[in-house]
């Protein structure tokens, strides 16, 4: 049987990537955990120093901005890891775009090698973007775009997809682990 991929929605600060590693946590005697941030500044250096040192003992750290589906792979590879937590897509996709990279390629190069993936678990976080109002710039529009392409690329190879809000996971897709 293969593993089930989970997509983890929501907005800043919803309580998504607790719910992640919660699943994570839970699911896998093994987990990895492949961040995408990049500290480009101090406020973003102490931001990841936190989550380094919250994350330290419960997950291996495996830190990639731009070459996901590659970093993943290796991971999945790798029997250390029985479930690969990926946090986040929109991280990854301002990567990308800062970076100049084709993000429709690498979206679907992702989506190759989640297929490719059928022993370890992979449970993708991400930012919903596209709940407000219309961006005010072509820059900004792209990116929300983006992002609303790739969860939707995402949500159709994942077997379970949760949105979260105010820490409460809400099924959009599969089930709860613990309901049936």
């Amino acid at each position: 049987m293969s593993a089930r991929h989970v997509l983890v929605l929501g907005g800043a600060r919803s309580g998504k990537t607790g719910f992640a590693e919660r699943l994570a946590l839970g699911g896998g005697l093994r987990p990895a955990y492949l961040a995408t941030a990049e500290s480009l500044d101090a406020e973003m250096r102490e931001r990841v120093e936190s989550h380094r040192r919250l994350r330290a003992g419960r997950f291996e750290t495996i830190e990639e901005p731009l070459a996901l589906a590659e970093a993943l792979e290796r991971a999945a590879t790798d029997t250390r890891h029985d479930v690969i937590l990926v946090d986040c897509l929109t991280l990854w996709i301002t990567n990308l775009l800062g970076a100049g990279r084709d993000v429709a390629k690498a979206v679907e190069e992702l989506a190759t090698t989640l297929a490719k993936l059928e022993s370890t678990r992979v449970i993708l976080v991400s930012n919903e973007v596209g709940l407000g109002i219309v961006p005010d710039n072509p820059l900004a529009r792209m990116f929300r775009d983006l992002a609303g392409s790739t969860h939707q690329r995402m949500a159709e190879i994942c077997d379970d997809v949760y949105f979260v809000v105010a820490g409460l996971p809400m099924t959009l897709k599969g089930t709860l682990p613990g309901q049936n």
